[in-house]
């Protein structure tokens, strides 16, 4: 069984970076796809990026193209999001999970962490 740790988050102002890492433990995780989603105050759970198993191939939401990249280091057991560009509207306590192939639905998620804070002030 994996388990997933977020560790990384923190409050920023705007324009400001920080990266977040997804630390897992257990065999199997370099054969599983890992997605980043968070959840704001008062709002839904929400897709951010996904990569697959390989780390070739990826997905993002369309608000954080350009401003957010996320990597893996299979050897680390680590899935690393760097954020750029931090806006407030990216406040939110961001989760990571793992997943077959990389896609934006929660429902194909498991193993789910408990998530870390990241805060933005404007």
């Amino acid at each position: 069984q994996v388990q997933l740790v977020e560790s990384g988050g923190g409050l920023v102002q705007a324009g400001d970076s920080l990266r977040l890492s997804c630390t897992a433990s257990g065999r199997t995780f370099s054969s599983l796809a890992v997605g980043w989603f968070r959840q704001g105050p008062g709002k839904e759970r929400e897709f951010v990026a996904a990569i697959s198993w390989s780390g070739t191939r990826f997905a993002y939401k369309d608000s954080v193209k350009g401003r957010f990249t996320i990597s893996r280091n299979n050897a680390e057991n680590t899935v690393f999001l760097q954020m750029d560009s931090l806006k407030p509207e990216d406040t939110a306590v961001y989760f990571c999970a793992a997943t077959s192939i990389p896609n934006s639905d929660p429902r194909q998620y498991t193993n789910w962490g408990q998530g870390t804070q990241v805060t933005v002030s404007s």
